[in-house]
Formats: C-alpha cells, structure tokens, sequence
C-alpha cells in the first residue's frame, strides 16, 4: 500500500516558495521560466477543483536586483525599500503569468499583528475563505515595507508565514519548496554521510536540534525555519512536506502520491495555541 496515496484526497493547499527557486542564483533576476511553470502547476490544481494559496518570497530580491545592489542589504531601511519595489514588480509578473491560463490571482500582505489581533484575524481568513470560495489564487507574502518582524527574524521567514496562514484558513497540506530534498540528520552539503529522513511522525528534540542556519544570498530561511513552520503546521492538523523546489513539477508527484520529500504527518493537538505562539515570538524549537 502506498503510504502517500492520502496526500491525493488534500483539497486545500499552501504551498511555499522561496526566493532562492524563483530566481536565477547568477544574477538574482527573476527565474520567468520556473514562474511560468509554477503558475501552469497551480492553474492546473486549481482546474482539479483544490484550492490553492501560495506564499510566494522573492520581493526583496527582486527590489535588490531593479534598485542594482551587488550585496544582500543588511539595513532595514534599505530592505524595506528593496520590498517596496520588488513586491509590485514580482506581483506584476505573476498576474502576466497566470492571466495566460485564465486564472485569477490576489495579493495578500500580512504582518503579525494581523493574527494576534482578533478581528484583523477574522477578516484575514474570510478574505481568504472568499477568494477561494471564487477560484482565486492569494499569493501571500509579509509587508515587508511596514513591519519590521520579519526583517529581523522576530516574525520568522515565509516558512513560518506559510505555516500560520496553513493554521488560520485550516488547510490540509503545507508545502515548502526548498534547495534541498527535506530533512536530513546533518546538512548533505558538508556532511556527506547525512542520511535522509522521509517521514516524521513526531518532532523530537534530536530531530529540532538538526536545523541549520540559512546559506541562501538571497533566502532569509534554513532548515530552523522549516522545522519552526512544521511544530505549527503539525500542531495545527496540517500535514506539511519539505522537497526540492528545483523542479515544481514535483508538486505533482506529491499530489498524486509519490514518496517525495519529507512528509510531516499532522497531530493536532488542542494545548497548542496559534496566538500563544505568535504572541510571545516563541518561534524557536
């Protein structure tokens, strides 16, 4: 029996991606290549009836790359600028791209106070629960230009992003694409006896303790961060995979239930509280 054959039934979706796989790593610009293809996967998941959010990172890169900065800014100020021209250019190709199969986008920005306030919150997950009740696609990311949180790794990255939004709108899987195959018990780039993890059935403290710090010139998450979003994903009764996002067409063979990536099986669990979390930035392991 296929273990992952119950990823097929997953109506609503979140899928991650970060900056690293939508950009060429040479030069920073947009990889319009892998968007297309990204859009093409979606649009296609969408005509099978799931229901579709993606947070999408990549806003300060883009914003590095069109204002011509060599280095990865450092200073809030110039990070927000960065955000403040990237996001209007990288929603701007995502709206060409997917206005090419008929699909209707939206932009979603949020900050943390947008979930520990209760009626932001409640708004936040009916706009939510409205766009996708009319086959639009929300296209997620942080307000980088106003809230500092993120900036300075208090709210986290766009792996933690995407596991509140999972949370908030209830949805039952949470994919990050990320620069590597899913949760190994060493980093595999230094560590050539790493062994690969397929499946986690609980987060130990050994398997929390293997998150590594960020590499990516352009990314803000590492591996700490992807095991952050699945503590919330996980607590939340959302079953969460790590996989390669080289290839997107592997969101593919997840939804028709091939063994890719670590899989993160849900275990919802009612002494987890969301707001708590959010609240005291409690987003170490």
């Amino acid at each position: 029996m296929n273990k992952r054959e119950f990823l097929r039934d997953k109506k609503r979706i979140v899928i991650k991606i970060g900056s690293s796989t939508i950009t060429h790593p040479t030069t920073g610009s947009l990889n319009l290549k892998k968007m297309e293809q990204l859009v093409r996967v979606l649009t296609d998941l969408r005509n099978q009836g799931k229901e579709v959010v993606l947070v999408s990172s990549g806003a300060i890169a883009v914003g590095r790359k069109t204002l011509g900065l060599i280095e990865k800014p450092t200073q809030t100020k110039t990070k927000q600028a960065c955000a403040a021209v990237g996001q209007a250019n990288l929603m701007m190709v995502y709206q060409k791209l997917f206005g090419e199969y008929n699909q209707v986008p939206a932009q979603i920005l949020m900050t943390k106070y947008t979930m520990i306030n209760d009626i932001s919150r409640t708004n936040a997950r009916n706009t939510f629960e409205e766009l996708l009740h009319y086959g639009v696609i929300p296209i997620v990311n942080e307000n980088d230009t106003v809230s500092t949180d993120e900036l300075e790794l208090e709210f986290g990255d766009n792996d933690t992003l995407s596991a509140i939004v999972a949370s908030v709108i209830d949805a039952d899987l949470l994919i990050l694409m990320s620069d590597i195959e899913g949760l190994y018990t060493d980093d595999p780039h230094k560590n050539p006896d790493a062994k690969f993890i397929d499946v986690v059935e609980e987060l130990t403290e050994e398997l929390c303790s293997m998150g590594k710090g960020s590499s990516s010139s352009v990314g803000t998450g590492g591996m700490a961060t992807k095991l952050s979003a699945a503590k919330i994903a996980t607590n939340s009764g959302t079953d969460m995979l790590i996989v390669n996002g080289e290839n997107v067409y592997i969101i593919n063979d997840i939804m028709e239930g091939k063994s890719v990536g670590t899989l993160f099986k849900q275990h919802k669990s009612e002494q987890f509280n969301i707001l708590d979390y959010i609240a005291t930035k409690q987003y170490s392991l």
